[in-house]
């Protein structure tokens, strides 16, 4: 397998990148932040669309901020309650990273019915406003979490996609004392060859979820319908991915199977099940009358 070829590659894209002083995660979130303002003041524009300039600027901030929010909230309880129990300084230290893909989609969820029961606007025709970009949001938190060199794949000796990430070198010094095969590459390389699952992430939660989303979007305007599809798509894809992703540390498996990223899938599955048959319910009800 051409692992020096991929970690040469790698190498070449923090070439390009570390004698910047940002962090390209963190960064992700003001890209995202300036694609929505950009697609909102588009929609703004058109024709007795059912939010104005105003509202969707407060939209945007509502949600930005409950994803900030939600995001480490989600973070600190479902990852790692029991650090931040011990360390509370560390719960306001975000750049140091710590955010729940989860925990934002409730955040912001959150601040969606807020601004829902403010404005007097039905939540789903606000929901599926935003939700069609949401997978370009996921395409940039990935990106930046593999320019960082962080949430890297499980093991991969036999896989030449495989990559050799210079930040796992401790969790794969650890992994020597369990499996002592592994020493080679530890000689060889100084860390084991990962699934890039940064990457696969990219892929199939991001650009693919984001097509589908904008080609169904143009068939289906049924109120509740994206947004369904999304948390089903996602919730699926999240839980294949998670067969790649190396599990948290300090978590680990649950039932000696699952991740926690696992778990967390099956209730936007089950909402987005539950969600779509209403719109369904719902327009057949309409379509009667």
């Amino acid at each position: 397998m051409n692992f020096s070829l991929n970690f040469q590659l790698y190498n070449y894209v923090i070439f390009l990148t570390k004698n910047i002083p940002i962090n390209w995660y963190g960064l992700m979130y003001i890209f995202i932040f300036l694609i929505y303002i950009v697609y909102g003041t588009k929609k703004s524009n058109i024709p007795n669309f059912f939010l104005t300039k105003k509202e969707i600027e407060n939209l945007l901030f509502y949600g930005f901020l409950g994803m900030l929010v939600g995001g480490r909230i989600g973070y600190i309880i479902l990852y790692n309650i029991k650090f931040f129990i011990i360390n509370p300084i560390y719960i306001f230290k975000i750049w140091m990273g710590g955010m729940s893909f989860h925990g934002g989609l409730i955040g912001i969820l959150i601040a969606l019915l807020f601004f829902s029961y403010r404005t007097k606007k039905n939540f789903f025709y606000i929901s599926d406003f935003i939700t069609p970009l949401a997978p370009l949001g996921i395409t940039l938190g990935r990106l930046g979490n593999f320019i960082n060199g962080e949430l890297w794949g499980r093991i991969s000796v036999n896989n030449s996609f495989s990559i050799l990430f210079p930040n796992s070198k401790y969790a794969d010094l650890k992994e020597t004392i369990i499996h002592p095969q592994y020493k080679i590459f530890i000689n060889k390389f100084g860390v084991i060859p990962r699934h890039p699952s940064q990457l696969y992430e990219l892929l199939l939660e991001g650009i693919i979820l984001f097509l589908l989303l904008n080609k169904m979007n143009k068939k289906n305007k049924n109120p509740g319908y994206i947004s369904s599809l999304f948390l089903i798509f996602y919730g699926i894809l999240r839980f294949i991915c998670e067969y790649f992703r190396e599990p948290d540390y300090q978590i680990k498996f649950i039932i000696n199977y699952f991740t926690i990223g696992q778990i967390l899938s099956f209730p936007m599955i089950i909402l987005g099940i539950v969600t779509i048959t209403k719109c369904y319910i719902n327009s057949f009800i309409k379509k009667l009358k």
